[in-house]
């Protein structure tokens, strides 16, 4: 994209102002999405970006530029006024390049780009007629495809080039059942880092007929019960309980500015000994997978937590040097216009040794979280409130009616003591997560759960 004779002079201008550190992040991403309302075009959009952005580490401080003009002059002006910022310090040069051989683990076989738009409508109209012929309650079914292929090259002062080739894919159903003068929805959102093939050998029709069916039961299911209870959370996207009330506060950002409930706590027990949690940025074509970080380390599995003992973090170069810790290749950001921190790749709880059907027969009297929603959580003290998509009760050791309206409220670090029950085998679920570094692909993920108690909104 540049050549190196203009990137070393980017490199070096910070550092003979004293910088400690720099860094260019080169990126170009081809874009393509399409959605369709009922089965006709609702959106469809395509495009290119591309650009550099630059750190300077100097101290304790950090200095991030960017730009979409790759100009020489536009460059060097970049590199000059950036490192203005920069407060004296001994000047240094940059290290020769060292080429890091990155193997490229998550191949795309077909390029989206390469497709043509017909076959990927027909795939989205096929989808929406599976989901709107379910149940006549089912009125609006909204479908898309969204795919990107991401080129990036990464220097540094330190003599680091690495370049990486990132292709993802992703399917979403929205479907929407109307009765009685109200509204209930059901959606999922299956991606993976793979190209056009990853929609192709999906089985999509029966993906939106699920949405249908989720939908169309909790419009005609009764208010969940409020109060105190048992509570068995599914596998894939349950996962999402632990990502945002657990696993923001086991990034490095958060435990080097001390603004974690988990900070200063290695070593210790935080957890039930059921519960083993785990990043794993290396899982084979998963939504949240990588192949290098966005400072160019190799990611890793990352063993956060050990039968209920705080092992590590989720950690980067910068607050990796502020902590004592290693790089686990865990910094990440959304594009070349933000500076990147250590976030979360794919995250989950691992299967344990629980029958499903012990779990829930374990159970007198409680709530079957079977799909979560979204909802909101404190990081610095880890308190949360999650809405359920679709849940049930549970009555005498069996799955009984479905039940809408529940919201599960606590705090992460005292729900991860009471997880009694881990059945094997975990799922993994794809969302995008939104930080400091912009909203970036990950998937969440656990096996069957139960908690002893927990307070459950609902309907008292």
């Amino acid at each position: 994209m540049i050549n190196k004779k203009i990137i070393t002079e980017i490199l070096e201008i910070p550092l003979a102002a004293g910088a400690d550190f720099s860094e260019v992040f080169i990126e170009r991403r081809n874009n393509i999405s399409l959605s369709l309302l009922n089965g006709k075009t609702q959106s469809a959009n395509s495009g290119i970006d591309s650009g550099l952005g630059l750190r300077i580490i100097n101290g304790d401080m950090v200095i991030y530029s960017y730009t979409n003009d790759l100009s020489e002059k536009s460059l060097i002006r970049l590199a000059k006024e950036t490192a203005q910022a920069v407060k004296g310090g001994e000047v240094s040069h940059i290290m020769p390049f060292i080429n890091k051989d990155i193997e490229n683990k998550h191949k795309a076989l077909i390029m989206p780009f390469g497709v043509s738009k017909s076959v990927i409508y027909d795939k989205l109209k096929s989808g929406c007629m599976a989901a709107l012929d379910y149940d006549e309650s089912v009125t609006e079914v909204t479908t898309g495809l969204s795919s990107y292929e991401q080129d990036i090259l990464i220097y540094n002062s330190q003599g680091l080039e690495a370049k990486d080739k990132r292709v993802r894919t992703r399917l979403t159903v929205n479907a929407v059942a109307n009765g009685g003068g109200e509204k209930q929805t059901g959606y999922f959102g299956p991606g993976a880092m793979q190209g056009f093939e990853f929609a192709e050998n999906f089985d999509f029709d029966a993906l939106c007929r699920n949405a249908s069916e989720s939908a169309v039961k909790m419009l005609s299911a009764g208010y969940a019960p409020g109060g105190k209870f048992p509570v068995v959370i599914d596998g894939g996207f349950g996962g999402v309980l632990f990502h945002e009330a657990c696993g923001h506060g086991l990034e490095a950002i958060a435990i080097a500015k001390n603004t974690s409930v988990f900070a200063g706590k290695l070593g210790e027990m935080v957890a039930s000994p059921k519960v083993t949690a785990i990043d794993d940025g290396t899982v084979p074509f998963s939504w949240g997978s990588l192949n290098i970080d966005d400072e160019g380390e190799k990611t890793t599995k990352n063993i956060l937590i050990e039968n209920g003992r705080l092992k590590n973090y989720m950690v980067d170069n910068f607050y990796g040097k502020k902590l004592g810790l290693k790089s686990t290749g865990a910094c990440r950001r959304q594009s070349y216009m933000l500076a990147p921190v250590p976030r979360m790749t794919n995250t989950y709880i691992a299967g344990g040794n629980d029958k499903r059907d012990d779990i829930i027969s374990s159970v007198d009297y409680g709530i079957y979280c079977k799909n979560m929603g979204g909802g909101s959580v404190s990081p610095a003290t880890g308190e949360f409130n999650f809405a359920v998509n679709e849940a049930y009760m549970i009555r005498n050791g069996k799955i009984a009616e479905p039940v809408r309206g529940a919201s599960l409220i606590g705090r992460g670090d005292e729900i991860l003591k009471q997880i009694e029950m881990v059945s094997p085998k975990e799922s993994l679920a794809c969302g995008m997560c939104g930080a400091s570094s912009g909203s970036i692909p990950v998937c969440v993920g656990q096996p069957m759960i139960k908690v002893s108690e927990m307070t459950v909104g609902g309907k008292a």
